[in-house]
């Protein structure tokens, strides 16, 4: 976007006018901001890395979706954040792979469980990255898939039934369902 474009969106949403000179400051300072984000240390071990994209809207000349790959961490004692995040054309299990090689680089050596939407090829690039990491598809995904292969009919049922499993506390309390 343009400095004068986005003068204008901020105007809109704030009722305040920023010279394109200002945007543009303001811009580079962003900017800087994110570089360091991403150049950061990463120290701690995780618990649980979720792994998951969306696709948004992005301005290249004309307007596309772009495939934006978040990875969030919680921490064993149960602290979440965003460990990264980086656009790409498609989500793909390689841009995964190569985000967690970068974290690495910057000091993350261990991830016990890795939760994803069960994009093909995705589990098998995470265990090249962290060979002792344990994997699991994310329940909300598990029943989204599951409910594509059911009639409309029997869809609320089902659903019920998911949930009382995923919510039960033994894996014979689940089984019983």
């Amino acid at each position: 976007m343009t400095t004068r474009e986005i003068g204008k969106i901020v105007e809109q949403l704030y009722g305040h006018y920023y010279s394109p000179q200002t945007i543009s400051v303001i811009t580079k300072q962003l900017d800087e901001k994110v570089k360091e984000y991403h150049s950061r240390k990463i120290t701690k071990e995780y618990a649980v890395v979720y792994a998951d994209s969306t696709y948004i809207s992005v301005k290249r000349g004309t307007v596309g979706k772009e495939a934006l790959h978040i990875l969030i961490g919680i921490t064993i004692s149960g602290e979440i954040e965003i460990l990264s995040y980086e656009l790409f054309p498609t989500e793909s299990p390689e841009n995964y792979k190569d985000m967690l090689e970068d974290l690495k680089k910057r000091g993350l050596n261990r991830v016990l469980l890795f939760v994803t939407d069960g994009l093909k090829g995705i589990k098998e690039k995470l265990e090249e990255a962290f060979p002792k990491a344990k994997y699991q598809t994310c329940w909300t995904h598990v029943i989204r898939n599951v409910l594509l292969k059911v009639r409309s009919k029997d869809k609320a049922e089902i659903s019920e039934d998911l949930k009382v499993m995923y919510q039960a506390s033994t894996k014979n309390e689940a089984k019983k369902i």
